[in-house]
């Protein structure tokens, strides 16, 4: 299948030109076309701490003591699912370990995700909707071939290990490390390999289309990777980039046999002026059908050709016979006609090579796609079935592998043009530190490796037998899902509940900010299940007690487990009985004015101020002896799920008093005037209380209850009154929260929760005693947890207190990013006994509000060397 034979010779020189690319970020001084900022790694460092994920022996004995009962019905549950063949919706007894090797993930939003790691392993997956697989599939790499004077002079698999079982053995592993650099700045990663002994240099640019307000190509499962050979010698030289990539995700099912592949060819048209030529391979799932795609661009002066299946396992060494074929004439044999399918225990790969010439002192340029077609998903109980977003432009019958490949080829140089438009005003601000500037797009990562999925629900339903029914829908919720579908992505990795939105509540400004309309979605979804209620019983964890899955009237916690049925079966945790959580239902009202705040959809509002209403007067019940303020119940009834709080407290009664002035706004917008002195009335007096239970002239107090911990600092404390800020819903007469009780409030968590653990290198600490010390009452006190410290910084930032809001964020990204290996699957906790908890979670995205902070409230930002 080779395209355009490289003849090589002196002849060839002249002819072959690749034109320079000019659409790279701002060039290094040393490595031209590599952006200056993200996150750097040389291919040989390693971690050298190694953290465990969160085990008892982490936790105090008093803490152990109060989980006997809830760890004894967790074990009974786990096993219960684990006999019938399901996976428990937080797995403590298998957490997911530790690998310190993952990068900018591939694709783009809602079509499944493959992370591709640092040192260029394909390493992470999630094709099935919300299931990961962590295997490093070896076969998956891309290989050099060097040739001068008509011999190969140089052969390498670009990558610095070896597989650690018998795969591809005659193939030459281990490229020095020391002379290959990653860095990730997402969607974007650059790997630049160094070869000293001929005076070359090969960067590898990974593109996913992945930027703000598209609704389109956003959502196609496309990579591109651009190959520069910078040719520093004195001689020509012809040089082959093959990709190889097995048929499958490295897991059992990859040999189960029934697999096969195909090569292909695309064609000129008016709107695809540069062909590809590859190999489809076809995974004959039986309901969930996968084609993948490899191939490489036609250009002038590039070859490209083929193998269409070999078995990277095979002892009969079906892999030298590739690698020599390779190394012969720097092309591969280029069969016609597709497979066989495999049998049961075999695998099959393809290779594709493109080989160009490039002149002395010049470079050239060779083109790469991986793509992959799986339109028809669904979740495990099957009981609907969904298209993804993208089958809207290439349909869904599961040939759109070639068409998505030619679409990505032809395109990548514009999506590059759209990243660039929307990051460079970052990146070129010398203002922002270097290190934000490389946090705030990298943990971007997770609004596409989330687990995340983006649909259209197919019209052919079978009948939900009185299920949570998505159709019931208001007008405005309707025209929204018709026009950009169903989003959802998952609380963790680990934490598999699709839009938990107690974490949503943090994590939703980069959605708000880059993808409004798929917030909106979020928010007309959990408006319609507040009209809704489940009968369904469950026993809740916590106590053992028999509780209903959804009240109605309440907002849910999340909306579905993959392994049940998003999107109808509700409520998927079962810790405790979320209809009686105190914070869920005031995120709901302050998160929709927020988003109406950005978008000014009026319809919106109008749509939501029913739901608005309800959950309020649900709310109101939560006020025990009725001073205008909601009480805790004595158990963790919010966020801070293993955190008791009793009483008034300055998490909850803060997210309340903010949003009764929310719904004061509301009510006036929508010229309900009653409704608005009924709130207003309510406001004032629950203020009154708020300030006179828990503001003791430095902070407010964790909560009311007269425990010893009850005077601990919270980090965050002051969450209702960020919310308000980030909506210039801070009145300069009567404000909500005096501002300077709330600038006393963040001075002393600075001080204490911050720059009180590891000099302020390791983020916010969740509970802090007034004298300094880590509050020991609860595990989660003794946690930093990301996405709050974010948002923690956000709030810092919108008060003024600039340089507080970036040190205390930078404890964050120093921590999971250079120190520990955390990097593209940020954890929602750490403490300081070395444990994590979480890996790959969603509350990190709320360092997009601290860009909105940024852009919205300050006058300047301190110098970066200030930092």
């Amino acid at each position: 299948m080779a395209s355009a034979v490289v003849e090589e010779g002196p002849a060839a020189v002249a002819t072959c030109t690749n034109d320079a690319d000019t659409t790279t970020n701002q060039p290094d001084a040393g490595v031209p076309g590599v952006s200056v900022y993200g996150w750097r790694r040389d291919l040989d460092k390693t971690f050298e701490e190694k953290w465990g994920p969160l085990r008892s022996k982490h936790i105090r004995l008093r803490q152990l003591a109060e989980m006997i009962g809830q760890g004894f019905r967790y074990i009974q549950l786990y096993y219960k699912m684990k006999r019938e063949g399901r996976r428990i919706f937080i797995d403590q007894i298998e957490p997911t370990k530790l690998k310190q090797i993952y990068g900018v993930p591939i694709g783009g939003i809602g079509c499944g995700a493959i992370n591709r790691g640092w040192q260029g392993d394909f390493c992470r997956w999630c094709l099935t909707p919300g299931m990961y697989s962590y295997d490093i599939v070896e076969a998956d790499q891309f290989t050099v071939c060097i040739r001068r004077d008509g011999q190969t002079v140089y052969q390498q698999v670009l990558s610095p290990g070896k597989p650690s079982s018998k795969v591809l053995t005659h193939w030459k592993w281990n490229f020095p490390g020391g002379d290959a650099t990653y860095l990730g700045l997402y969607p974007r990663a650059w790997t630049t390999y160094r070869i000293p002994e001929f005076n070359v240099t090969l960067i590898c640019r990974q593109i996913s289309p992945v930027f703000p307000n598209d609704y389109k190509d956003t959502s196609t499962p496309a990579g591109v990777f651009v190959w520069e050979i910078h040719n520093n010698s004195d001689q020509p030289l012809y040089v082959t980039i093959m990709f190889t990539f097995q048929n499958g995700t490295g897991q059992a099912s990859d040999k189960l046999g029934g697999r096969w592949n195909e090569p292909f060819l695309t064609e000129e048209t008016s709107e695809a002026s540069t062909t590809l030529a590859g190999v489809l391979l076809h995974n004959a799932h039986p309901t969930m059908d996968c084609t993948m795609a490899v191939s490489a661009a036609n250009t002038k002066g590039v070859s490209v050709s083929h193998v269409t299946g070999f078995n990277p396992y095979d002892k009969s060494d079906q892999g030298k016979l590739i690698w020599e074929d390779l190394h012969e004439d720097g092309q591969l044999e280029s069969p016609a006609g597709p497979t066989d399918k495999t049998k049961k225990g075999t695998a099959i790969a393809a290779a594709v090579a493109a080989k160009t010439t490039v002149a002395q002192g010049s470079k050239g340029k060779l083109e790469f796609v991986l793509t992959w077609d799986m339109p028809n998903v669904h979740f495990k109980s099957q009981r609907r079935k969904y298209t993804r977003r993208y089958a809207r432009w290439f349909g869904n019958s599961g040939n759109a592998a070639p068409a998505l490949s030619s679409y990505a080829i032809n395109n990548y140089a514009s999506w590059e043009e759209k990243i660039e438009a929307w990051q460079n005003p970052i990146l070129n601000n010398p203002e922002l530190p270097d290190w934000y500037k490389s946090a705030l797009f990298n943990e971007l990562y997770y609004i596409s490796d989330g687990g995340t999925i983006w649909v259209d629900a197919c019209e052919d339903q079978p009948t939900c037998n009185g299920e949570v029914i998505t159709e019931d829908l208001k007008p405005a919720h309707a025209k929204l899902i018709k026009e950009y579908g169903r989003f959802a992505y998952l609380e963790g990795h680990e934490y598999r509940m699709y839009n938990t939105y107690d974490v949503h509540f943090y994590a939703s400004f980069a959605l708000a900010m880059l993808w409004p309309k798929l917030e909106l979605c979020i928010q007309h979804d959990f408006g319609m299940f507040v009209e809704h209620a489940d009968e369904e019983v469950f026993k809740e964890l916590n106590t053992g007690k028999a509780t209903q899955r959804k009240l109605l009237g309440s907002v849910p916690h999340d909306i579905g487990d993959p392994e049940e049925e998003p999107w109808l079966s509700i409520n998927s945790y079962y810790l405790h009985d979320t209809s009686q959580w105190k914070d869920l239902n005031l995120k709901f009202v302050l998160l929709t004015y927020r988003d109406y705040y950005i978008t000014q959809d009026m319809d919106f509002l109008r749509e939501m101020w029913p739901r608005l209403k309800i959950v309020m007067e649900t709310s109101k019940l939560h006020d025990t002896d009725g001073d205008g303020l909601i009480d805790n119940s004595g158990f963790p009834d919010q966020t801070y799920d293993a955190w008791t709080v009793t009483g008034a407290s300055a998490y909850c009664g803060g997210l309340w008093l903010a949003a009764l002035s929310i719904m004061c706004e509301v009510s006036r917008i929508l010229g309900y005037n009653h409704e608005h002195d009924e709130y207003k009335s309510l406001l004032e007096r629950g203020k009154e209380s708020y300030e006179t239970k828990l503001w003791n002239g430095k902070y407010y107090n964790y909560d009311s209850s007269g425990k010893y911990y009850s005077n601990s600092v919270m980090a965050d404390q002051a969450a209702g009154h960020w919310i308000l800020r980030a909506c210039n819903f801070v009145s300069p007469s009567n404000p909500v929260f005096p501002v300077d009780n709330i600038k006393s409030a963040l001075k002393t968590i600075f001080e204490l929760n911050v720059m009180g653990i590891n000099n302020g290198t390791f983020g916010a600490m969740n509970g802090v005693r007034p004298s300094g010390k880590i509050d020991p009452s609860s595990l989660q006190a003794e946690e930093v947890w990301t996405g709050v410290t974010y948002a923690l910084s956000a709030s810092m930032i919108q008060e003024g207190m600039v340089k507080e809001g970036f040190q205390t964020a930078s404890g964050v990204y120093e921590t999971c990013f250079n120190r520990l290996g955390f990097a593209y699957q940020t954890p929602e906790a750490y403490m300081a006994k070395k444990a994590y908890r979480s890996l790959g979670y969603m509350r990190p995205l709320s360092i997009w509000a601290m860009q909105w902070a940024v852009e919205n409230w300050h006058e300047s930002i301190p110098n970066k060397e200030n930092q």
